[in-house]
C-alpha cells in the first residue's frame, strides 16, 4: 500500500511541476508513475482495489489540472507563469521586388550584431551582416536580398 501511496504522490508531484518546467517530460513521468501505481494496485489488491486506485488517480490527476490551470492563474504567483498576452505579428518573406534593393544604400537602424533593422527609401527592412558587427546609423550598401532579409555591407 505504501509502494502505491508513493507513486500516486510522485505522479502527482511530478504533473504539478509540468507548469513550473515546460516540455512534457515531467507531465509524462508523473502519468507513468500514476499508471505504474494503478498496476501495483490492480496486482496488490485485486480488481476492485485496481478501479478505486485508477477512479483516485483521475481524480487527483483532475484536482492537479484544475488547480494549475483554474487557480493558480489568478494568484499573484501564478500570474508570472501564464501569458497574458498574444504576438499577433506575422512574418512575411519579402517580395521579388527586394532583388530590386541590391545595390542601394541603406541606413542600419539597429545595431547590427550581425543581423539587425535597416532603413531603405524610408522602409525597414530585416538585414544581416557580412562583416560581423556593425553600429546604428552607419551607411550601408545592400549586396544581397533572399526570400526573409537582406545582406547589407558597409558602404566604400
Amino acid at each position: 500500500m505504501t509502494l502505491i501511496i508513493l507513486l500516486f504522490t510522485i505522479g502527482l508531484i511530478l504533473l504539478a511541476a509540468e507548469v513550473l518546467v515546460p516540455g512534457g517530460i515531467l507531465g509524462i513521468a508523473g502519468g507513468v508513475a500514476l499508471f505504474a501505481g494503478c498496476v501495483v494496485s490492480f496486482i496488490r489488491l485485486g480488481a476492485s482495489g485496481g478501479l478505486i486506485a485508477v477512479v483516485i488517480a483521475m481524480l487527483a490527476a483532475f484536482v492537479v489540472f484544475y488547480i494549475q490551470f483554474r487557480v493558480l492563474p489568478k494568484t499573484r504567483i501564478g500570474k508570472r507563469f501564464f501569458l497574458k498576452r498574444e504576438i499577433t505579428a506575422t512574418s512575411t518573406a519579402l517580395q521579388d521586388s527586394a532583388r530590386d534593393l541590391i545595390g542601394k544604400a541603406a541606413l542600419s537602424a539597429t545595431v547590427l550584431s550581425p543581423s539587425g533593422y535597416v532603413t531603405i527609401d524610408g522602409k525597414r527592412y530585416e538585414a544581416v551582416s557580412q562583416s560581423g558587427q556593425i553600429a546604428s546609423g552607419t551607411e550601408l550598401e545592400v549586396i544581397d536580398a533572399n526570400h526573409f532579409q537582406l545582406t547589407v555591407r558597409t558602404k566604400t
